[in-house]
């Protein structure tokens, strides 16, 4: 019930949507000047119309841990994974229907959700706190960065940026 809903409200965003990407709010405090966070209008139509996954950050201003989950997205590797993805930033009291809607397990936060571009909340793309499936570990950016790389496989995507090999060389 709660996978058709979101698909639902997914929907009717792609269909209502403008195209212009709009970033949220609190997103320079979540390293907006990295990451491409956009808000879930824009970011559910970018989606279906790219055919890219989708990660779903909800968020509290009031939420200590959530303020130590933002240094995550400052973490060089994840500003670089992030690009394989649409980042949609929700403030989870100020998006009281985008928070309904997207509610698995909860409407905790922080919760972190994995979605396909038709707006399915993965069920195989979750962290490993069985009572809070949809947290991953606030303190690293391990967690996330495994569960990102994971998701190529899931959804079947290809990385957008290139992970540098090491050469072998000793630099000049």
């Amino acid at each position: 019930m709660i996978r058709t809903l979101a698909a639902a409200v997914f929907a009717l965003f792609a269909l209502t949507a403008s195209a212009d990407a709009r970033a949220p709010a609190y997103a320079d405090e979540w390293n907006g000047a990295e990451i491409n966070w956009r808000d879930a209008r824009s970011g559910i139509y970018e989606s279906a119309h790219t055919g890219r996954p989708v990660i779903m950050v909800f968020h509290a201003t009031w939420c200590s841990v959530c303020k130590r989950f933002r240094q995550v997205f400052k973490d060089p590797a994840v500003v670089a994974a992030s690009r394989d993805f649409v980042m949609i930033l929700v403030d989870a009291d100020q998006e009281k229907e985008v928070n309904g809607a997207f509610q698995p397990d909860g409407s905790y936060v922080p919760r972190t959700l994995f979605l396909d571009s038709d707006g399915n909340v993965s069920d195989k793309l979750v962290g490993t706190d069985p009572q809070y499936p949809h947290s991953v570990n606030v303190d690293s950016p391990a967690e996330l960065l495994a569960l990102m790389k994971k998701a190529h496989s899931v959804y079947n995507i290809a990385p957008a940026v290139a992970t540098p090999e090491p050469s072998g060389q000793d630099p000049i």
